[in-house]
């Protein structure tokens, strides 16, 4: 077994993602690894809150750091914006003195300390890195075989620093839909922003993105997009019909988080991915695969 601290972040735990927090202990046992759930934790305060206060939002995410450091285990999260956000605070506590300081003395008044010895990382990279997709690929009972998926990594999983991919053509994703036995289609917007949490202040920016991404995933033939970002997955979901109102379109595309398309393929069943819970059915599209699953169990 291999041993990390697990940060789940708000999304994935009780907001809109529940199925990537659930899909992800699903298949983090049959992959090997043991995810120990950070005791304690807080909001890493998103992306958002450090444009209008710096130091609040880095004490926010630094009193996960210190948590974390107790622990002396790699910090893993399923969540780009928490990612992003963890490193980001972990890379200006060393990059400015000044502000580091400040933040001791916000830790220090609630009884902690953190001298930056915490590697954060995206449970993607992880999975990738550390499991391999040879492993993961022999431990593959349900292919997906014929499934065409567009793979979509958002703007925050390799990019910026410290990213493991390249950031202007990434491959990963696109090397694990492949070992999984499912095919890829072009997706040339795989690493373009989805609008974030544009959705609320800019509604029509985000919808235009996410127009953008779902043209380009239907022209290559997509039957469903797969991504890495809870986020992502909730703007390319849940506001398709707002989009097909506005551009007259008639999109019905499936946005599954890379963990239940891994499950399945280990042959999991569904209701344990919580493919359910997607607002866009995959019911149809996956009824091939999910018939082995249910037969096997």
């Amino acid at each position: 077994m291999k041993y990390y601290t697990y940060f789940p972040g708000c999304s994935s735990s009780e907001g809109t993602a529940v199925a990537y927090g659930i899909s992800t202990l699903s298949i983090c046992s049959a992959l090997g690894i043991e995810l120990i759930e950070l005791e304690d934790w807080n909001c890493c305060g998103s992306t958002p809150y450090g444009s209008t206060d710096e130091l609040e939002s880095v004490c926010i995410a630094a009193r996960d750091l210190a948590l974390a450091e107790k622990t002396g285990l790699d910090l893993v999260t399923p969540c780009s914006a928490c990612y992003t956000t963890l490193n980001t605070a972990n890379s200006r506590l060393r990059q400015y003195p000044d502000l580091k300081s400040k933040v001791d003395d916000c830790l220090a008044a609630a009884g902690l300390e953190y001298k930056g010895g915490v590697r954060v990382r995206h449970l993607f990279e992880v999975i990738y890195n550390d499991i391999g997709l040879e492993d993961i690929e022999s431990k593959v009972v349900n292919p997906l075989s014929g499934l065409r998926m567009a793979p979509y990594y958002g703007c925050q999983l390799v990019r910026p620093d410290p990213g493991f991919d390249n950031p202007s053509n990434p491959q990963s994703l696109d090397r694990l839909i492949v070992s999984l036995g499912a095919e890829l289609v072009p997706f040339p917007l795989k690493d373009r922003c989805c609008g974030g949490s544009l959705i609320i202040p800019a509604l029509d920016l985000a919808l235009d993105l996410i127009h953008k991404l779902l043209d380009s995933a239907t022209s290559g033939g997509a039957q469903c997009i797969i991504t890495v970002c809870p986020l992502c997955q909730t703007n390319l979901d849940a506001y398709q019909g707002l989009v097909n109102r506005k551009f007259k379109t008639k999109y019905n595309l499936p946005v599954l988080f890379f963990t239940q398309l891994i499950g399945l393929a280990l042959g999991i069943e569904p209701k344990v991915l919580a493919l359910d819970k997607n607002i866009v059915s995959a019911e149809k599209i996956l009824a091939p695969f999910t018939k082995v699953t249910e037969s096997a169990s």
